[in-house]
């Protein structure tokens, strides 16, 4: 699973919609849609925003473990 897979998952986990994804990235839904349809890619700050947004660790998201740890535990 690459990062973007997981960002999808990690909203539809939470059942949340693209547009309350793309408030918090500061972004319109359909840009936000083209992130998750890998037309563009995801920025740094957004990968920071989103750890923050979902309290997970960046490890996380960018496949480097698969358990998703809140980010106030090491």
């Amino acid at each position: 699973m690459n990062y973007v897979d997981r960002i999808v998952a990690l909203r539809q986990d939470r059942d949340l919609k693209q547009e309350d994804v793309a408030r918090v990235l500061n972004r319109s839904r359909s840009a936000y849609a083209n992130l998750e349809n890998k037309r563009y890619k995801f920025t740094v700050e957004d990968i920071i925003k989103l750890c923050e947004f979902y309290n997970i660790r960046p490890e996380y998201i960018l496949g480097f473990t698969d358990k998703p740890l809140p980010l106030n535990k090491a």
